[in-house]
This record gives C-alpha cells, sequence and structure tokens, in this order.
C-alpha cells in the first residue's frame, strides 16, 4: 500500500534536533479518530485517550496464551543464535537480553499475536483506517539488572529517524509478568500527547544502535520535562500479566530500572495508520534498519 495524505506532503509540522533551544509546539489534528461503533472500545476507554494519551486493558489474552508466550519469552532468551542476531538488544552490563526486534515476522507464536483482531480492532478504532506494523519487539527487563529508560516520545524518534510524518500511530504493550510499581513498569504523563517537544542536538551516525539501550538524542531537557511533569504529574501503570496498555504515539513516558527480583516482560507492537506511512527521515542521515522501522505497509490483521 503506498503513503497518502499526510506522508506526501512535504512540510515538517513536527521540526526537531535542529534548533538550540528546546521548543514545545502545539499537536495538530485528531488524536481518536475513530468512534464506539467502529470497535471493542466504549465511548468512555475513546474519551480516556483521547484526555490521557493511555488506555489500560485488565485481561486481553487467555491464561493458556499467557503460558504459551511466557514459555517462547524463555525460549527465545537462552537460544545462542538469538541473542547473537542483530535484531537482539543485551543489557550492557549483565549481557542479558533487554529486548528482541521484528518478531512479528521472525516468529510464528509472536506474529500471530500481533495480528489478532483483538489488538488489531482496538488501533485501527482509535487511528480511523487499517493499520500497519511499524514496530515489533518483545521487552525483558529481569530483576535487578534491567535498566531504567529516559523521558521521551516515541514519536519523536519515528519522526526524526524513521520519516513518520505525523504521530497518528499507537503502541500496544502487552504483559507477560506482573507490572508493579516498584519492578520498572511503564510511567506516562497523562496529557503530555497533546504537545511536541522539538529537542536540540542532531542525530548521530547510526543512532539507533545507542538508542536502543539508552535513550540518548531525542530526549527532552530536563526543565522542559520537569515543566511538563508540574503540569500533567505523572502516572505509574501497574497490572496483572494478560493485561496491556495502549498508548499515543507522542506521548511522554519513561521506566525505572529493576532492582527488584521480578522481572517485567511484555510484547510491544507498534501500529501505524496506512494514511501516515513513513517517508524519508526528517532529522537523520538515512532511516534507521527495517527491524527497527519497517516500511512494509501491508495491513495488519489481514
Amino acid at each position: 500500500m503506498t503513503a497518502v495524505s499526510a506522508a506526501t506532503a512535504t512540510t515538517d509540522l513536527y521540526p526537531t534536533r535542529s534548533g538550540e533551544t528546546t521548543e514545545v509546539l502545539p499537536r495538530t489534528g485528531p488524536i481518536v479518530f475513530g468512534s464506539p461503533e467502529d470497535g471493542p472500545l466504549e465511548a468512555a476507554d475513546l474519551k480516556h485517550f483521547e484526555d490521557t494519551g493511555y488506555l489500560t486493558i485488565d485481561q486481553l489474552i487467555t491464561s493458556e496464551e499467557l503460558k504459551l508466550f511466557t514459555d517462547e519469552l524463555q525460549r527465545l532468551s537462552r537460544d545462542p543464535e538469538v541473542k547473537a542476531d542483530e535484531r537482539t538488544v543485551v543489557e550492557a552490563e549483565s549481557d542479558e537480553v533487554r529486548s528482541i526486534f521484528d518478531i512479528h515476522r521472525t516468529n510464528e507464536i509472536f506474529r500471530k499475536i500481533a495480528n489478532d483482531p483483538r489488538l488489531v480492532d482496538r488501533a485501527r478504532q482509535i487511528l480511523g483506517t487499517d493499520v500497519y506494523i511499524h514496530q515489533s519487539r518483545i521487552n525483558y527487563k529481569p530483576g535487578f539488572v534491567g535498566k531504567e529508560f529516559s523521558w521521551h516520545s516515541d514519536f519523536e524518534t519515528w519522526h526524526a529517524e524513521d520519516g513518520m510524518p505525523t504521530p497518528r500511530a499507537v503502541s500496544l504493550s502487552l504483559s507477560l509478568t506482573d507490572n508493579y510499581s516498584f519492578n520498572g513498569p511503564l510511567m506516562v504523563m497523562p496529557g503530555s500527547h497533546k504537545r511536541y517537544i522539538s529537542c536540540v542536538g542532531g542525530t548521530p551516525e547510526d543512532n539507533y544502535r545507542k538508542s536502543l539501550i539508552m535513550q540518548g538524542a531525542g530526549t527532552p531537557d530536563r526543565q522542559t520535562l520537569s515543566d511538563f511533569a508540574d503540569e500533567y504529574g505523572i502516572d505509574v501503570l501497574e497490572g496483572a500479566a494478560g493485561g496491556a496498555i495502549m498508548f499515543d504515539s507522542n506521548c511522554m513516558h519513561a521506566s525505572n530500572g529493576n532492582v527488584t527480583p521480578f522481572s517485567r516482560s511484555n510484547i510491544f507492537i507498534v501500529y501505524n495508520s496506512v494514511e501516515n506511512t513513513c517517508v524519508e527521515p526528517f532529522a537523520a542521515p538515512k532511516p534507521r534498519p527495517e527491524f527497527v522501522g519497517s516500511t512494509d505497509f501491508t495491513p495488519a490483521g489481514r
């Protein structure tokens, strides 16, 4: 499927990594494109997503599926070929697996769930069109050694380095372990998705190699983050294994390191509207590799 609408526009609505000072810009366009009649999410769910930029789902998969996924998660982490693959990111100090990217194309079990109507229909409903998978991965945050991830907007990176024109994308994090307040769960600034932070500094060559381990380029300055925290507050998203979190691509989010014995693992799928397909990067010398930002715009779930 070819890119249409905003994807063919030449004007950069969300400039970043070019100025000397941080700028906060208004977001343009809708946040929720669909209605309650378009899918499984009710009016209250869509309103919550519109207002806060995220939505929690208590139970999205069965206990049998949860066991299947966690067993496969452990099998992959012990496979030396998987660990040596460029799509796998390991913790810098412990050498334990941190993330395995492109999992919807390399693993049949995770391909099926990434294309499952329970996930895809919710993404379609929010974005108002068919969606394709821009990125997929399984995340491990092992006990004692799982590192933190700094505050950032995913869209800022996807715009700068992948060429995503607008923030018409939604991420779904399917929890494979319980998310406690103390084992490094997702934290979001509710409402922050309505404003865009244009960051300073350029994009280093092959920045993805470092950014997949620790966010660097595209990280807002501390004063802007402090201002956002004062205005929006911070929600810590706890939840049981088998549940899910959906959040807007421009939502400011982060996670603490995990110093507890309790690991925190999830399946992470990014759904982008087929009317928002990626073009040339807006603030990087070349696109990131295919396994990080897909250029296969085939609709998911079809």
